[in-house]
């Protein structure tokens, strides 16, 4: 799936960079998967459709089934002449044509779901660029409305409604020993070969105004199962199944058992992914891939 070069081999070759948001409640997840419909499907085969010949992305993150994105990234690699060969009647930017002409391509391939894929931005990739080896982060966000909220009908596709009252100072006080490097086999499925050593940056929640619960998940990359695995633990605290320490006391330990329960998967949004300034793009490149040396999945969790 991976594009093993940071930049193309070849001297004639442009890394193309691809903003992207869709509903990933109408498929099986990022990743192509023999029979089943995937985002990285349809776009491949709208590019197909453009550039005649078959196309592999690189993505930032690989969503899995249910999860939605405003701001995946994901990168592929044309011909200079397949570049320049993209403007059409008055284009004279082969970015802007591209973003025009593929979201055209996506409605084709998508049919009656037209508009449940949709391409951002489209750019020329600064040298060094890789969308997955070059980010420095990712941030993910979670809706959660609890028993005393309202639950309104026309945002239950994106939002968790949950039972039990939450009390969103516990579960504050709960995810704050979980911040910065940490191995987080307790909340991850393990794949094998894969590390689960990451960086948290980020593990909030604060009730809005709707008082519907907002989370905000960041970190340098998160493994399988990693968000809905810290969300449904952090699930247990706040309606006082477990004590404010139990999720550290997990990470500690490493422990996955019947308690690992993951939250539903329909209201995890991958929301940003941010990469450092054009002239480090090589750098932050090298750096990541020399730090994964075992090919790493970088998922976002089911």
């Amino acid at each position: 799936m991976h594009n093993p070069e940071q930049v193309p081999a070849d001297p004639a070759m442009t890394r193309i960079r691809l903003d992207i948001a869709y509903d990933g409640g109408l498929f099986s997840g990022w990743a192509v998967q023999p029979g089943l419909r995937t985002v990285q499907g349809v776009l491949e085969e709208a590019l197909a459709m453009i550039l005649r010949r078959p196309i592999r992305l690189t993505v930032a993150g690989r969503t899995d089934a249910g999860v939605h994105a405003r701001g995946q990234v994901a990168h592929l690699d044309v011909l200079d002449s397949e570049w320049l060969g993209l403007c059409r009647g008055h284009d004279v930017d082969p970015a802007h044509s591209l973003k025009r002409r593929l979201n055209g391509a996506l409605g084709r391939v998508l049919g009656e779901l037209h508009g449940c894929v949709e391409i951002v931005d489209a750019s020329r990739a600064p040298e060094g660029f890789d969308a997955r080896f070059s980010a420095l982060w990712r941030r993910y966000s979670y809706r959660i409305a609890d028993a005393g909220t309202r639950r309104d009908p026309l945002q239950r596709a994106v939002t968790l409604w949950h039972k039990h009252d939450l009390d969103v100072e516990r579960m504050n006080k709960a995810a704050k020993p979980l911040l910065g490097l940490q191995d987080f086999a307790a909340f991850a499925k393990p794949r094998e070969g894969s590390t689960t050593v990451r960086t948290l940056q980020r593990l909030d929640f604060e009730r809005g105004a709707d008082n519907v619960i907002n989370i905000n998940v960041q970190a340098d990359a998160f493994c399988h199962n990693m968000v809905r695995a810290l969300t449904g633990a952090a699930l247990r605290v706040g309606d006082g199944r477990e004590k404010t320490d139990w999720m550290h006391q997990r990470l500690l330990a490493g422990v996955r058992d019947a308690k690992s329960v993951l939250a539903a998967p329909h209201p995890l949004i991958l929301e940003e992914v941010h990469y450092p300034d054009d002239a480090q793009m090589h750098e932050r490149a090298t750096l990541t891939r020399a730090r994964r040396l075992i090919p790493d999945s970088d998922a976002v969790p089911l």
